[in-house]
């Protein structure tokens, strides 16, 4: 799979019409649905559309965007949502100092207008408001908080919003909304969508919970082989992502090396995207219940087999009793452990994949047990070849704000790890150019620049909507590479030719 992309413009500048006619566009587009598209993600004046390169052309999509374009008939409004809110939140009184109002003039004003969902995101449904009354906006917060809590109704410039689960957030927080706008475990998941209309009632009553996390993993599976004795650092049940769930604010997920990844796969025989372990930096101890075969691809460690070490990108046999552990190698962050058969998972918006921050599974802990979605006859001794962990020239595409200067700073000299997860690789090196803009959809590979020009690589688990500036685009076929960068390394950057 190859993903690419590309922005459709409907506004300039935040236009409940306009923004109408998009997300009459995204429902007439899921309703002719082309193969290959992957993704369909309508930001506050932009559409995102994604697609797998392998699969379909820009050109096919763009001569599907038309012909939808042209059949759409003039947009309606959106569905009405009451939401009802209890003005209490820590901010309120600072809100009511800044602008001159009182404490009930902002409730009242905040809870006058009928909002328009421009877009969904940030968090998994997070909803983009607007447009707030003039007399209440105010710049977001200098140091955004650590922590906001759930349910967290909250204002900035011209929008509010509402904190779907505990999130860090820069927004501030006038009240606390009683009802879940995002609950996994519910029908509907998402109470809101991009064109919905909000209207906020004041109200009393209790703080919904927080959403509940939603299992994948059976917890008795049907064909049991591994035990989990002792967890990794993190040990998670990966597949080939979320398609199609970008408009609610889920994240894609699915293997951050997807070479090494598909690779495991192979070895076993199984499907490219069939269900299998991400391992990250420290392996799990994992007892042996049932003879299977399984195959190890990737970096950071190598697999043991009762304390006897097999080498990387080759399938092997385990017996029952045997104990499969891993040795770090100090090379690398990430390694996949495939199970012939697929590794037997329930599926969320048709993927097995843990998402940590839509609370979608959860890492492996002491005890789990992993079955064997189906019996497959592999057999153990294949080997294939896998790259050596060099280092390497990272290429880089001009993203949707490219300018000379901030790809030329980009490129000017080595970038350092500061740190690292599924969401993104924050780096230290050259101030980039940037700047904040209308929030719209963040592409898989984007360079986005902090306020203090510092670049992020956004990964898989990366928030939907955000509002700086992308420069560049890291070349699809060096993500992978990048996945195993450990914390100190350093990236060089240079123009794809």
């Amino acid at each position: 799979m190859r993903l690419l992309g590309f922005y459709l413009p409907f506004s300039e500048a935040l236009d409940p019409q306009a923004s109408a006619r998009m997300h009459r566009l995204v429902q007439a587009l899921l309703a002719d649905p082309l193969p290959g598209v992957t993704d369909l993600v309508p930001g506050y004046v932009k559409l995102y559309l994604e697609f797998d390169a392998e699969r379909v052309s820009r050109a096919q999509v763009e001569r599907w965007v038309r012909r939808n374009l042209e059949q759409t008939p003039s947009p309606q409004a959106g569905r009405l949502v009451e939401i009802p809110v209890r003005y209490d939140g820590p901010d309120l009184a600072w809100v009511a100092l800044q602008t001159g109002l009182t404490t009930d003039e902002v409730v009242r004003l905040h809870s006058s207008p009928l909002y328009h969902v421009f877009a969904v995101g940030f968090t998994p449904g997070f909803p983009f408001l607007g447009p707030l009354p003039e007399r209440l906006r105010l710049p977001r917060r200098s140091t955004p908080r650590p922590q906001v809590p759930a349910h967290a109704v909250a204002i900035a410039g011209s929008q509010t919003g509402i904190y779907p689960l505990p999130s860090p957030g820069g927004w501030h927080l006038i009240g606390t909304a009683l009802s879940q706008v995002y609950n996994p475990q519910r029908e509907p998941v998402f109470l809101l969508e991009a064109g919905d209309r909000v209207q906020f009632v004041p109200a009393e009553g209790q703080t919904p919970p927080v959403p509940a996390e939603h299992p994948l993993l059976p917890g008795e599976p049907r064909r049991p082989v591994l035990r989990v004795e002792e967890p990794g650092l993190l040990d998670l049940v990966l597949d080939g992502g979320r398609r199609m769930a970008g408009r609610f604010g889920l994240a894609a997920s699915g293997a951050l090396d997807t070479r090494s990844a598909g690779l495991a796969n192979r070895l076993v025989g199984n499907p490219a995207g069939a269900p299998l372990l991400e391992l990250t930096l420290k392996g799990p101890v994992l007892s042996v219940l049932a003879p299977v075969v399984v195959a190890f691809a990737g970096y950071g460690m190598l697999p043991l087999v009762n304390d006897e070490p097999v080498g990387a990108a080759r399938s092997f046999s385990l017996r029952r009793g045997d104990v499969l552990g891993f040795r770090p190698t100090g090379e690398g962050a990430r390694g996949y452990l495939a199970l012939a058969g697929g590794i037997e998972s329930g599926r969320f918006w048709g993927s097995a994949s843990t998402d940590l921050r839509g609370r979608l599974g959860r890492a492996l802990r002491a005890g789990d047990v992993l079955g064997v979605a189906e019996l497959r006859g592999a057999r153990g001794g294949f080997a294939l070849g896998q790259p050596a962990l060099t280092p390497r020239q990272v290429r880089l595409l001009p993203g949707p704000q490219y300018t000379p200067e901030a790809l030329k700073a980009l490129c000017a000299a080595p970038y350092e790890l500061v740190s690292g997860d599924r969401m993104g690789l924050r780096l230290a090196g050259p101030e980039v150019p940037g700047g904040e803009l209308i929030s719209e959809a963040t592409p898989l590979g984007a360079v986005q620049i902090t306020t203090q020009g510092q670049p992020i690589v956004l990964l898989n688990d990366r928030g939907r909507i955000g509002g700086y500036a992308k420069p560049a685009l890291v070349h699809p076929a060096d993500l992978a590479w990048l996945a195993q960068l450990r914390p100190g390394q350093k990236v060089r950057f240079v123009r794809a030719g």
